[in-house]
């Protein structure tokens, strides 16, 4: 079991208000799944994104990541994981523009303290794998949507984390570009990556084999499929 997590809550106090984003979750998730976040606005799915991300604590509840009871850790604890075991996708990229494609991609391994020599040979690998071996040395102004999403793609990838978690990965790209990075994602999850992703869109969540709908705070349905290319 990659992900587990028992009653899963996340309160916000707005004062004298208690806002509860999440109330309750049960999740179960298989090293190798492929699964999209879906719901409407306030339903808890970035909130869900951001727990199993490391990048927020819950406020009850447990959570396992590959073994390790992530909600019993402290700040740096976190930090570690996240650099170890998780690799992030964001809508917007978040990349260093004045850095090139390659610093970029090597950024999560001089954290890690990877050798130099070592963080430039797993940057190419992975450069390579999302197609861009002859964009090494193009900064982010000088790459097109899809090509800066690959990049980012790649520094997730770098460090070869246990779970992908992707944040409205086609959000700013035309629909050519995001059908390119939907199906670079499935041919990734055909290789045993396991992959998360938050997502609003129908079309993006078919290329997924495993949707979970949460309203209010909750899972309201779990539901296991065969994936389809969608037509973006």
């Amino acid at each position: 079991m990659l992900i587990k997590t028992e009653n899963l809550w996340k309160t916000y106090d707005m004062g004298a208000e208690k806002i509860h984003a999440l109330q309750g979750v049960n999740l179960e998730v298989v090293k190798g799944e492929y699964i999209a976040i879906m719901g409407p606005s306030g339903s808890g799915k970035s909130t869900l994104m951001n727990l199993i991300g490391c990048l927020d604590t819950p406020s009850q509840g447990e959570y396992t990541l590959n073994g390790i009871k992530v909600s019993t850790l402290d700040d740096d604890q976190l930090a570690r994981i996240r650099n170890r075991e998780i690799g992030f996708v964001f809508q917007t990229f978040n990349l260093l523009p004045r850095s090139t494609a390659l610093q970029n991609v090597e950024l999560p391994l001089i954290y890690a303290g990877v050798n130099a020599r070592d963080r430039d040979r797993r940057a190419r690998e992975k450069l390579d794998l999302v197609g861009l071996s002859d964009r090494l040395n193009h900064r982010p102004p000088e790459l097109s949507g899809g090509q800066r999403q690959r990049v980012a793609i790649a520094r997730a990838l770098v460090n070869e984390p246990a779970l992908l978690l992707a944040d409205e990965p086609t959000g700013n790209l035309d629909s050519e570009t995001g059908r390119e990075i939907m199906e670079g994602l499935r041919d990734l999850n055909a290789t045993g990556q396991t992959i998360l992703l938050v997502t609003h869109e129908r079309e993006v969540a078919d290329y997924t084999s495993r949707q979970l709908h949460l309203r209010d705070g909750v899972i309201e349905t779990d539901t296991r499929r065969v994936a389809v290319a969608a037509t973006l």
